[in-house]
């Protein structure tokens, strides 16, 4: 058989996930992007409830006022072109009054607080090892709100600098729940903006980070290698975005696929199989909607969801179940 591509191998690893652990998502596009999909098929998920962060010290700051979740106040959001911001935030919880900002945020970080509480996973992924250091005070920003460049000095983090701060930082995530589980990965999107050789740096700073993490946490930490897929396995540019940077559906899909290889078990992946084909029956338009067999495909639809929730309480497909019902109650 010919091989045409040079295939990752991935150990299985020792832990397992199931619908019945709860998961936060926290770091870059690609924590959004597989923590969506665990959203859609199911599990109990709590993705980036500051939105993307890009670097392994906004990532731990993150981390930090997740278990020490002290509400945000009026001293720590600035006004920038009409609208309030915060720098340990994504733009989308930007907004024009002081009230309304931080409304969004302290309820992002409270359901948060209360997701990592019970959470038997964190999955953590780093995009980039450059940093934006405001002048004013030194401090680290997760996000510049389009601030005028002088505002800030740029910096390449060290391997030691960021051992240092998450080696702190998970000795007190371990504390609190010695059963949590760790998995790093760094993002296979590719950070342009630094050129070729600087990306490559970059991410190889990354890489050498979570690889000391993982061995002096050994029994916690785990990497994933979403990286290598994209740059082995899936290196045509035909698995690519328009942009020729992020990776395409099918790209995601496919490392989704690799990822639920490692940590799903086989009763766990039966029950996946079942929620996709129930996401399929949701997803299928007919040509004709109002007709009767169209109908009973919508009630053995809602069976099935009502079958799998029977077997599995954990699993969650109740927006699921409310679309279907609406759905029928519409050809009422």
């Amino acid at each position: 058989m010919i091989n045409y591509c040079t295939r990752v191998d991935i150990p299985q690893s020792d832990f397992r996930i199931s619908y019945k652990d709860s998961l936060l998502f926290l770091g870059s596009c690609f924590a959004d992007l597989i923590g969506a999909k665990m959203k859609s098929h199911g599990w109990d998920v709590c993705i980036n409830p500051f939105g993307v962060l890009y670097n392994p010290l906004s990532v731990a700051a993150g981390c930090k006022r997740i278990l020490q979740p002290a509400p945000f106040t009026k001293d720590e959001l600035f006004e920038y072109n009409g609208l309030y911001h915060s720098f340990m935030h994504q733009e989308h919880f930007s907004d024009r009054s002081v009230e309304a900002t931080l409304t969004k945020i302290n309820s992002a970080l409270l359901t948060a607080a209360e997701h990592l509480s019970k959470a038997s996973c964190l999955v953590i992924t780093f995009g980039t090892a450059y940093v934006y250091r405001h002048k004013t005070d030194g401090s680290v920003v997760a996000n510049c709100h389009k601030l005028p460049a002088a505002t800030f000095d740029r910096a390449l983090l060290s391997v030691e600098q960021i051992v240092a701060e998450w080696s702190a930082l998970l000795d007190v995530l371990l504390s609190v729940n010695d059963r949590l589980k760790i998995i790093f990965t760094v993002s296979p999107i590719r950070h342009w903006k630094d050129g070729a050789h600087g990306n490559q740096l970059s991410k190889s700073i990354l890489l050498l980070s979570q690889q000391a993490m993982s061995e002096k946490f050994h029994s916690h930490v785990v990497y994933f290698p979403a990286y290598e897929l994209m740059m082995d396995e899936l290196r045509d540019y035909r698995f690519y975005a328009d942009d020729l940077l992020h990776p395409s559906k099918v790209a995601v899909d496919y490392i989704w696929e690799r990822f639920c290889e490692v940590y799903l078990d086989s009763e766990t992946t039966e029950d996946l199989n079942e929620v996709e084909s129930i996401l399929r029956d949701i997803n299928h338009r007919p040509f004709h909607p109002s007709s009767d067999s169209h109908k009973q495909f919508l009630k053995q639809a809602l069976d099935k969801i009502k079958r799998i929730k029977a077997k599995n309480p954990t699993i969650y497909m109740a927006k699921e179940e409310k679309e279907i019902t609406d759905r029928l109650q519409e050809l009422v």
